[in-house]
């Protein structure tokens, strides 16, 4: 089966989809991953065929108008709208139509607005993403605008509208002599989500199913020079904010060294834009800098994480049982705040804390209580051995797969397999 996987974004929003076709790679599939050309090593990796859009999503977000979009500034969004953001709706739209057409199945994130030609291709498309952002729920306000006070009776009212954007839909369906209007259809909608961290909520429709944790399986090794640091003396503390942009108030290199001087605690820093590292640690035996690290290697021999709060990061923390500190990079838009929330809700995590409004003397509270609160590392490894017998790309391929059969699209009765109720 040819099975096309479509996302647009960051290594947030494309790792998990490398994780699926590579899966689904391996049970025969002719799989290819199509996003931002940026991205071809990483598809490299996963052994999956790449399809390139040559829109650079990351160079996007590194310009000076990038940054301030992601403020969310309407004034800036407007200004952009035909510089930036047609010009790359219109372009990926129309990649991501071609590869669609000569697929049998595809598997695409919201950003990607591949909903706009699903009318073309009834029963082919399934949206999937990691983050609960589309579907408006009473259970918990959009994730997206997590940074934001919204009472909860507005919960239902607080789903995205995409309005501003028909504009270049309408130009890529009338290129391609199709109606302006495309007649919305419903797909099946898959969320690599484990619902023992964020239950499913109850008035989600019967086709949209969270499957668990999109993480590799795929033992990983750490660098020796890693493993040399971690096992010189007692686990330390890993600081990472992901691959996003971001300026914050209290220098991270200097933040090292407090927590150290403050607390006696290693720490590991894994390099990204605003860590301004460099060569300030390289002579410091109790600071390791790294460029990257395998979570599932490194995340198992650590004390706890201070992150930016990305799903991917918060499920590999869950998955090792490890306490965590969220410090949001996207505030007060994104989901990173909701994470926070739901890993301190959960007691797995202390209160989150942005950048943005990071103050150290707080900052070092809340390191305090996560390396010394012995509830946060109870509860940590119970979720953990709850999330490891959970497998997420195996019943999100069960059910891709399911749906193959036609199974999906004419199903009213519940549907139980491989140990997971779907509803």
């Amino acid at each position: 089966m040819k099975i096309a996987l479509l996302t647009m974004g960051t290594r947030g929003d494309v790792q998990p989809f490398a994780i699926l076709g590579n899966a689904l790679a391996a049970k025969g599939h002719h799989v290819t991953l199509s996003t931002s050309k940026n991205f071809k090593q990483l598809a490299d990796s996963y052994n999956l065929f790449f399809k390139p859009i040559e829109n650079d999503y990351q160079e996007l977000l590194n310009s000076d108008e990038g940054k301030k979009l992601l403020k969310a500034n309407p004034f800036v969004i407007k200004r952009n709208l035909n510089k930036w953001i047609y010009p790359l709706i219109r372009h990926s739209l129309q990649e991501f139509y071609d590869l669609a057409k000569e697929s049998d199945i595809i598997v695409y994130h919201s950003k990607t607005m591949a909903d706009s030609f699903a009318d073309t291709m009834p029963g082919k498309l399934i949206m999937a993403m990691v983050v609960p952002a589309i579907q408006a729920t009473s259970a918990f306000a959009n994730p997206a605008f997590s940074g934001f006070y919204i009472p909860s009776f507005l919960n239902k009212l607080n789903d995205l509208s995409f309005k501003i954007l028909k504009r270049p839909v309408a130009e890529f369906r009338q290129a391609n002599g199709l109606s302006p209007k495309h007649k919305k259809i419903n797909t099946p909608f898959l969320y690599g989500i484990s619902s023992t961290f964020l239950p499913k909520p109850f008035d989600y429709p019967p086709d949209q199913y969270f499957t668990g944790f999109w993480i590799s399986k795929n033992g990983s090794n750490l660098d020796p020079e890693i493993s040399a640091f971690i096992e010189s003396s007692e686990s330390p503390l890993l600081i990472t904010f992901g691959s996003m942009p971001f300026k914050s108030k209290i220098s991270i290199s200097e933040l090292a060294e407090k927590i150290i001087e403050k607390f006696g605690i290693r720490i590991i820093l894994i390099r990204a834009w605003g860590v301004d590292a460099g060569e300030r640690f390289r002579n410091n035996s109790n600071v390791f800098v790294a460029d990257n690290a395998p979570y599932d290697a490194l995340l198992p021999k650590l004390k706890a994480v201070i992150h930016h709060g990305g799903v991917g990061t918060v499920a590999e923390c869950l998955r090792a049982g490890k306490p965590m500190l969220i410090c949001p990079v996207l505030y007060p838009v994104g989901d990173q705040q909701f994470w926070g929330k739901q890993t301190f809700e959960k007691r797995v995590g202390v209160n989150p804390l942005p950048l943005s409004k990071m103050k150290l003397p707080v900052l070092l509270k809340r390191i305090e209580q996560l390396l010394s609160d012995s509830s946060l590392y109870e509860n940590a490894e119970k979720i953990a051995e709850k999330i490891k017998k959970e497998d997420g790309v195996k019943n999100a391929i069960q059910i891709i797969e399911k749906m193959v059969l036609g199974e999906l699209y004419h199903a009213k009765s519940l549907h139980i397999f491989s140990g997971m109720r779907l509803f």
